[in-house]
């Protein structure tokens, strides 16, 4: 199953629970689409890792579950497709209903069920895979276990989902600034000099800088450290900017960013 039809699974699993379509890790599980195996009512998955906890120097767990149809029998021959997902904390100053969280998933394998109804997938890494900005990053990751029995994700009611939280543990980092001026008005350059630390044996180049403004941006500029983990950011200040708070992020996963809030007042905001 690709990524995207992970992501359309496990977002659609909360809604398809409630209306009873979609069979959980639980006591009772939905019948299975007509001419599909569960005969007698479906399947329960259940997945864990052990460890159940990850942290700088200790990366690796081995994921193991079970496939069971309705009645508790073991499920053999199942191809399940287990995922790691990396949630990253939605940007929501304007407190919307929208989702909290962003995912980033990856698929780790689709092991098949023995006769004991088993699935393992052995040393698998708990850690964000790809370039893409660990800003934001939460470090509770999702192990997903799916099995749709028709293959099809247009039909998800056929669709049986279940997962688990791996807790990992980052280590800190730090940022030390110094700021050219505590008081602004609009039109000036604000310009800070700063150092990310991070843990030894951590590369710090490449830890990316941003720099918020205004209450509803993200950022308003950002750079990246230098290979001693320096960097000098400037910015012009607009009169609607009403606050400049510093935010880290290293390109580790299991190294932890920072927060900032910079003690500059600008004079032009009304």
């Amino acid at each position: 199953m690709t990524a995207k039809n992970l992501t359309r699974l496990a977002a659609g699993a909360a809604l398809l629970l409630a209306a009873g379509a979609l069979s959980a890790p639980a006591a009772s599980a939905s019948t299975a689409a007509p001419g599909s195996a569960a005969d007698d009512g479906g399947y329960v998955l259940s997945v864990h890792t052990d460890p159940a906890s990850t942290d700088y120097d200790n990366r690796r767990v081995d994921v193991t579950g079970t496939v069971t149809t309705a009645d508790g029998a073991p499920a053999a021959g199942i191809p399940v497709t287990v995922d790691e997902v990396v949630l990253f904390t939605t940007w929501n100053p304007w407190g919307d209903p929208i989702d909290p969280h962003d995912y980033e998933p990856r698929e780790l394998g689709v092991p098949v069920t023995d006769a004991e109804g088993h699935f393992t997938i052995p040393d698998v890494s708990i850690d964000h895979v790809g370039g893409s900005s660990l800003l934001n990053v939460e470090h509770d990751v999702q192990i997903t276990a799916s099995y749709d029995v028709d293959g099809d994700p247009d039909t998800p009611q056929d669709g049986y989902y279940t997962d688990t939280t791996v807790a990992a543990t980052p280590e800190a980092s730090t940022v030390t600034y110094h700021l050219n001026k505590k008081k602004v008005k609009a039109g000036d350059i604000l310009t800070i000099d700063g150092k990310v630390t991070v843990p030894r044996g951590v590369e710090p180049e490449g830890t990316e800088i941003f720099l918020q403004t205004y209450w509803e941006s993200e950022s308003h500029v950002k750079t990246e450290t230098e290979d001693d983990g320096t960097f000098v950011l400037s910015v012009r200040v607009r009169s609607q900017d009403d606050r400049f708070v510093l935010r880290t992020a290293p390109r580790d996963f299991y190294v932890a960013g920072s927060t900032v809030k910079l003690p500059v007042v600008n004079k032009s905001h009304p």
